[in-house]
């Protein structure tokens, strides 16, 4: 069985933030060692020159791992595991839903920027987050859409119209939700409750103890059909290798010092793990990260 990782930023002292390729390949080795056959990972938003330097560092990993014999269509129980890709988180995103991001970083959607963002890596970019209520982001989501990427909408402060709009315009997914996102309201629902309520968007989940309460993730999958719902890492350099490698991790979470959550501290592996351990059904939440992810990539 194949266990996709949508959305990772780093693990174990590594992250994507970087130029030098042995650092994406330790992130896919200490994936691998966590039983995850593949990840795409995640860029963060910086400008368009930093970002495109940062996924040629992607790119040339994933050049080692083929002439390693290492490939997508052969990545089931892997020591490492297969780069295929890249999530560009930003940068198309609102200021004021940064969460632990760059806020400075931010760009206004511009198709011209996006094709500058874009144009070399057309086959390697799979996922691009976009903040949809944003001043031209419609149209830049149908842009991006129809060169084959997969939108999804976060780091948003959109309205539930406003996220409709973008679903319209061609977003398939919904970035963390709940976090870096308006918050649900019983007059205005927001992205959020577009989110759990639009039958055919995924939504992406951190499933770690600290990013929703358990109570949050008990009304997700009440709510949502578990078909449509991904279970990501959002892990990041501070993601400790190894469970209980940092205490301060285990008791509050990865934090910046003004207290915001900076990424995941679980693998998807050990999040799923933990989800059974709370009583839910085995495979709803196997499927959260092998078939769903798979059936989203492959726009289904």
């Amino acid at each position: 069985m194949e266990t996709v990782d949508i959305h990772t930023h780093g693990i174990g002292g590594f992250d994507t933030n970087t130029i030098t390729v042995e650092h994406i390949l330790r992130i896919a080795h200490i994936q691998g060692s966590h039983g995850i056959s593949k990840i795409l990972p995640a860029i963060y938003p910086a400008s368009i020159e930093e970002m495109r330097a940062n996924m040629t560092a992607v790119k040339k990993a994933m050049e080692i791992q083929r002439a390693k014999g290492i490939k997508v269509s052969s990545c089931t129980a892997p020591q490492e595991s297969c780069v295929f890709g890249v999530h560009l988180e930003g940068p198309f995103l609102n200021p004021s839903q940064c969460g632990a991001l760059n806020a400075l970083s931010f760009l206004s959607p511009d198709i011209n920027a996006l094709k500058k963002l874009t144009e070399g890596f057309e086959d390697l970019i799979k996922i691009i987050t976009v903040a949809p209520e944003l001043d031209g982001a419609t149209k830049l989501i149908k842009a991006a859409a129809d060169m084959g990427i997969i939108v999804s909408m976060g780091h948003s402060d959109a309205t539930c119209m406003e996220a409709e709009a973008g679903f319209h315009a061609g977003a398939k997914g919904v970035t963390h939700i709940f976090n870096a996102m308006r918050g649900f309201h019983h007059r205005e629902p927001g992205i959020a409750g577009f989110g759990l309520t639009n039958p055919h968007i995924y939504i992406e989940m951190i499933a770690d103890p600290y990013h929703l309460h358990k109570e949050t993730i008990n009304l997700i999958f009440r709510t949502k059909n578990p078909e449509k719902i991904i279970i990501i890492s959002d892990s990041v350099k501070d993601t400790p290798e190894t469970r209980n490698a940092k205490p301060e991790i285990e008791s509050q979470g990865i934090r910046d010092a003004r207290g915001t959550l900076r990424g995941g501290s679980m693998t998807v592996v050990e999040s799923s793990r933990r989800l059974v351990d709370m009583g839910y059904e085995e495979n709803i939440i196997t499927n959260c990260i092998s078939r769903n992810p798979g059936m989203y990539l492959n726009g289904r």
